[in-house]
């Protein structure tokens, strides 16, 4: 075990620093903590050293813990968590108590932290506990607490001590929503102690150390008299900021996610006890959370299976596919999107149009979107004339010579695609790829000469913003384009899943059954607000209706319309229709047009839901059950995505579960449509979708794959095999 290593130099003065061999960022595991608390021991017990610094060999300072060794933490049970944790705890309290006298608090040695780059997780709660955090000013570094992002806590003492050096107020942005800062920004949050140039970080550690004296060694919570920032809870400013946090947590997250909860339970609480008794409290806390099923469901999607991803889980073996040259067909907000990514990326972009206007309307949409990051100083002049650069707005299709990618963006029309891609090919031979959110790929690359090099590219609206890129493989796709799209996606910074060809593929194909059973709903005489409360209570970002407003009711029903046309007489949704027709029909288009199942201010604010929709669709007398909404809305989902994966659509079930979480907000808390399934069991599953099914119609019916999971007790990440390496 080398994770770290100390020396001590001539003046009396240990450096140990942290180098995880073989990683590019460090991260703790049990073992490292071992060697760290006996180096520590070393350093204190050596009368030759005066004080110690700890930093890192490499660029960063650390990325966290590994997960893994909370996994094995978890397979121990929850004692096996606690004492766990508590060791952690024991090992932090030594380097903040650094041998000093426990009465007269006098005697210990200096430990400062010297962060050279990133510090997130326990590479935060590590210097926390030391007497000084220095940080080099390195802009890209990234300074915070990210654990509850991926449903846990910072349970190393990060939370207890950053309440009781900030406040609950201050430390709440960190701690409850994860907040990143730079060093500087850092230093101003009060996070960190000083930000220096990343050439004197460790001269001036060490020039810290050498003049620290005793006072400077006590921490705030360790001295007679503290008080804690912004009150306690019984305090009368305290309490007014306690019962704030309360309303803001239950407001964010409706109550379902279990982290948030204990988090701000272990604050409260830790708050009215001496600080030892609040890191036990806060063990107990992160115990509890570890322990449940939420926990597993989100660290698995939202970090495990999600990195997994991203490093190409699924790539064919091919050789490298970096794209150099790529050409955008459609300079609309879409091509306009997918070249500003591109470009940010440092890849050159060929941006093509009808009419120059319009080429240059699609380059203008990046420049205004560096502009927007010039202002909030996340971008330089340079820096925005670099990435300007890199694309040429034109529409001579002779520019894309070289391209080795070309992404079409143009019009959902089978033609206009069509010969949009034979007049590409005719000047390129790089991959081609298809931007489509509906349109099955095996059909469209009919007008290919290559179907072996088409593939379908699905990115999701603001491309800027939106992190999943939906890959489609069509019958005829080899694996070279499959590569070559996912090389491109690493490249862009995105998160790439990749799905066979099949209307809708897979994320609308989950996302159409959820906005259409929210209409539905609608159309039996069910409140609306009923429909929308109930879906955000179970943890989707935004109600059916909302959803529908934002990606306009007009595209609803052209795709209401393709999908009937489609499938004939099968045709499921005529319900739906009444109601999506009759609001076009009255002009009440969506979000853009102000004026959907939403009514809108002048300024395109949403407001209430449209009262209009009583008079023609009446409420009940009678509402059904919160509950019973909340299963018809996820179920719908759900079942699709497990159609999907028995119908040969999906091949992974890590790929369903992040490609719902990120493409259209699915239940985060659950870990996904199969992460869910896991939770409440194939067994349950089966019987809620029995009553809908009565209740509601055979869409509801349970999936063949789901019925043997339940007679079998089978489940998608346990005994399937659905999950391959996950």
């Amino acid at each position: 075990m080398t994770d770290f290593s100390m020396t001590t130099d001539a003046e009396g003065v240990a450096t140990i620093t942290w180098d995880v061999a073989a990683k590019s960022m460090n991260v703790m595991s049990t073992e490292a903590f071992a060697l760290l608390s006996a180096l520590v021991d070393q350093a204190l017990g050596d009368a030759a050293v005066k004080g110690i610094i700890l930093t890192s060999g490499k660029k960063d300072f650390a990325g966290g813990m590994d997960l893994n060794v909370i996994a094995r933490m978890r397979a121990g049970g929850a004692q096996a968590i606690f004492d766990g944790v508590m060791g952690m705890h024991q090992v932090l309290r030594k380097i903040e108590r650094a041998g000093m006298d426990p009465k007269t608090l006098k005697g210990g040695k200096p430990i400062v932290a010297a962060l050279p780059g990133t510090a997130l997780g326990i590479g935060l709660e590590l210097p926390l506990a030391c007497h000084r955090i220095i940080a080099a000013d390195n802009p890209k570094a990234k300074i915070g607490l990210p654990e509850i992002m991926v449903g846990i806590f910072p349970g190393a003492g990060g939370t207890t001590r950053l309440v009781r050096k900030m406040g609950a107020m201050m430390a709440a942005p960190y701690l409850l929503e994860g907040k990143l800062s730079d060093p500087k920004g850092a230093k101003a949050g009060g996070l960190i102690d000083e930000v220096v140039a990343p050439e004197n970080l460790l001269a001036r550690a060490k020039e810290w150390v050498l003049a620290a004296t005793d006072a400077d060694l006590v921490k705030p919570w360790d001295a007679k008299g503290y008080k804690m920032p912004g009150g306690t809870p019984y305090h009368p400013a305290g309490f007014m900021t306690f019962v704030g946090a309360s309303a803001m947590v239950i407001g964010k997250t409706m109550g379902v996610y279990p982290a948030a909860k204990a988090l701000l339970a272990a604050v409260y609480e830790g708050a009215l006890v001496p600080f030892d008794t609040a890191l036990k409290i806060e063990a107990r806390h992160f115990t509890s959370v570890l322990m449940n099923p939420s926990s597993t469901a989100m660290i698995r999607s939202l970090f495990i299976n999600k990195e997994a991803l991203e490093k190409g889980a699924n790539r064919p073996k091919v050789e490298d596919q970096t794209v150099r040259k790529l050409g955008v067909i459609g300079a609309g907000m879409m091509g306009a999107g997918i070249a500003y990514v591109s470009a940010l990326a440092g890849i050159e972009v060929v941006l093509i149009d009808a009419t120059q206007d319009a080429a240059d309307r699609g380059r203008a949409h990046s420049e205004a979107l560096l502009d927007k990051g010039m202002q909030r100083k996340k971008v330089t002049a340079e820096k925005k004339a670099e990435v300007l650069g890199r694309i040429t707005a034109t529409t001579d299709h002779a520019a894309l010579a070289g391209c080795d990618l070309i992404v079409e963006a143009v019009f959902e029309d089978p033609k206009v695609k069509a010969e949009v891609t034979a007049r590409v090919e005719a000047v390129c031979d790089g991959v081609f790829a298809t931007n489509t959110s509906t349109l099955p790929i095996s059909g469209l690359a009919k007008a290919s000469v290559r179907p072996d090099r088409f593939i379908g590219i699905h990115f999701f609206s603001p491309v800027d913003k939106m992190n999943l890129v939906e890959i489609i493989r069509g019958r005829e796709t080899g694996d070279v384009a499959v590569a070559k799209a996912l090389d491109f996606v690493r490249q862009i910074r995105k998160t790439p899943i990749v799905v066979n060809d099949a209307r809708f593929f897979y994320a609308n194909r989950c996302i159409i059954p959820y906005i259409n059973e929210g209409i539905r709903m609608v159309a039996e005489g069910v409140e609306p607000a009923l429909v929308e409360n109930a879906a955000k209570l179970v943890g989707m970002p935004l109600g059916p209706l909302q959803l529908v407003d934002e990606t306009s009711i007009e595209l609803g029903v052209k795709i209401a319309k393709a999908t009937r046309a489609a499938m004939g007489d099968a045709y499921p949704d005529g319900a739906v229709d009444e109601v999506l027709f009759w609001m076009a029909d009255q002009g009440r288009m969506g979000k853009k047009a102000g004026a959907g199942f939403y009514a809108y201010d002048a300024a395109g604010k949403r407001e209430a839901l449209w009262d209009g929709l009583a008079a023609r669709f009446p409420e009940a007398p009678v509402q059904p059950d919160l509950s019973e909404v909340q299963h018809r809305l996820l179920m719908a989902q759900v079942l699709e995505a497990v159609r999907a994966l028995q119908d040969g659509v999906l091949t992974d079930i890590r790929e369903g579960d992040v490609g719902a979480i990120l493409g259209w907000g699915f239940a985060p808390w659950s870990g996904g449509p199969f992460g869910w399934l896991d939770i409440i069991g194939a067994a349950r599953a089966v019987e809620i979708c029995g009553g809908l099914e009565a209740r509601h119609g055979a869409r509801f019916h349970a999936p063949k794959l789901l019925r043997e999971m339940s007679t079998k007790g089978e489940s998608f990440y346990g005994t399937t095999g659905a999950a391959k390496a996950a």
